[in-house]
């Protein structure tokens, strides 16, 4: 009998191992976890977005945990703004394809047709965030969960997948009318839109990844195929991607003053959303907050 293997990949920035595994499922670590010569098995953990947890199995599936997935971090923020103004428009073009490196083997299944996986969303999902979730081939989320692209509302738009992914979840006109809404959506629409798959109660999502594991665990040769058959029918290859992030620069160097303050307005706001979440999963329950002070 051989035991399920375990494997953390760390795809944070810098990390040396992140370009092979972006672009070839032969990269060390991800090539024996999807050799398929162990157990089945799954692993959800809560971490941080920057880690990819992954057991290994017959049939392998992979768990995207999403906590509060923000659209910019201070610093790319920065960085963003700093481009835009500076109209240095290869730098953001070199930007816009580091996305494209990072999101199109999720897209693809990391080339690996015995590969599923599955997006969980707890809390905000926004952007970057919502695009990242929409990369699954299975979307989990907590009751609580927030998802949207606000993009719009600094005249812009999300480049990096998006209406492509929305638009093979759902339809074109889905796809446009959440992307110039910009409104952000709680999971119970999104299920109901069918873009959502399996909604969770709070703090249950973990739980909900495994049942649905569980439960797909006999047909997951024929769910298997038929994501590749959603592929195939619907393709998004790395020439759409390329071409719409060239699109996305285009209409970021367009951005004026306003818009640029618009931005930092909604990033800012996010955030404090972050904040107040982080704050009030860290505080303890108020009976224990009673037995503190006996």
């Amino acid at each position: 009998m051989t035991l399920p293997l375990s494997y953390t990949i760390d795809l944070a920035p810098g990390n040396p191992n992140l370009s092979a595994i972006s672009t070839d499922p032969r990269a060390p670590g991800l090539a024996d976890a999807v050799a398929g010569d162990c157990a089945f098995g799954d692993i959800i953990t809560r971490d941080k977005l920057s880690r990819l947890h992954l057991v290994a199995g017959g049939a392998t599936f992979a768990a995207f945990p999403l906590w509060y997935a923000t659209l910019f971090s201070g610093y790319y923020l920065a960085l963003f703004l700093l481009l835009i103004r500076t109209r240095d428009r290869d730098a953001l073009l070199h930007y816009a394809r580091l996305c494209i490196d990072n999101i199109y083997p999720r897209i693809r299944n990391y080339f690996c047709p015995t590969l599923t996986t599955i997006s969980l969303v707890q809390g905000d999902a926004l952007g970057g965030g919502f695009e990242m979730a929409l990369c699954g081939d299975v979307i989990v989320a907590e009751e609580s969960a927030m998802l949207g692209l606000p993009e719009i509302l600094f005249n812009l738009f999300p480049g990096m997948g998006a209406y492509s992914l929305l638009a093979r979840r759902t339809s074109p006109r889905v796809a446009e009318e959440l992307i110039l809404s910009g409104k952000l959506l709680p999971a119970a629409k999104l299920h109901e839109m069918g873009i959502v798959d399996v909604l969770a109660r709070n703090g249950e999502g973990e739980a909900a990844v495994q049942n649905w594991i569980a439960r797909n665990a006999r047909r997951r040769s024929g769910f298997q195929a038929v994501m590749r058959v959603r592929q195939q029918v619907n393709p998004i290859t790395r020439d759409e991607l390329d071409a719409i992030a060239d699109t996305w620069v285009d209409c970021a160097l367009r951005l004026e003053d306003r818009d640029l303050r618009m931005m930092g307005r909604v990033v800012r706001a996010q955030q404090e959303r972050m904040e107040a979440a982080s704050a009030a999963r860290q505080s303890p329950p108020p009976a224990e907050i009673g037995r503190a002070h006996v």
